[in-house]
């Protein structure tokens, strides 16, 4: 009885720890992401292909923290004032691409 609920509780902690952004809703992050076009800045930063620029060799981005903080620094780029749950959902949209867990 304890191997089982060792492995339930484990089988829970790696769940929770696979998802960067619980709290994130991935269709409101892209509803944001389209609203304040970030993909145009990144158009012009990657010669054309927005979307590159999430899987670049040299990425600043490595973890769901490091995501939140780029997501600041882009948002004063685009004149946004994203509240914490706005940049959970965005993180949430933008780890498609960046797979972080």
């Amino acid at each position: 009885m304890k191997l089982l609920i060792t492995l339930m509780l484990l089988c829970a902690a790696s769940g929770a720890a696979a998802d960067p952004f619980p709290k994130g809703n991935a269709q409101n992050g892209k509803k944001l992401f389209d609203q304040y076009r970030c993909n145009q800045c990144h158009d012009t930063i990657m010669g054309g292909d927005g979307n590159k620029i999430f899987t670049r060799i040299k990425s600043k981005v490595r973890s769901a923290s490091d995501l939140i903080d780029q997501i600041g620094v882009c948002s004063g780029n685009v004149g946004a004032n994203f509240s914490a749950q706005d940049k959970q959902d965005l993180g949430a949209y933008l780890n498609r691409y960046y797979k972080l867990k």
